[in-house]
């Protein structure tokens, strides 16, 4: 039997939401930025709008994403922002990516 202490393994920290590849590509487009445009998100992480939208819906559900909606020259737009909370839980992710994988 292992004496190791239980939840001491760097995956622990891992976010299973982040797993999926478009949403962490969401979240660290996210990351670099105040707020970014859905269609700029779109073409970045390379995905369709109603691919897109999936994915963005379960991180806002989750609270790690904010979304607003608005016009801009009569256009409607939607912008994309991590909340504090997403910053958090990206930060950790990484963390606990950083140390799986050792220096």
């Amino acid at each position: 039997m292992s004496t190791e202490k239980q939840g001491a393994h760097p995956r622990h920290g891992l976010a299973p939401l982040l797993n999926a590849p478009v949403r962490l590509s969401v979240m660290a487009a996210l990351a670099a930025v105040d707020k970014a445009e859905f269609g700029f998100v779109r073409d970045l992480v390379e995905v369709s709008d109603s691919a897109l939208s999936k994915q963005v819906a379960a991180l806002e559900e989750a609270g790690l994403v904010a979304v607003a909606k608005g016009r801009v020259a009569r256009r409607p737009r939607t912008w994309l922002s991590l909340t504090a909370q997403g910053r958090t839980v990206y930060r950790r992710h990484l963390d606990a990516l950083r140390a799986i994988a050792g220096p």
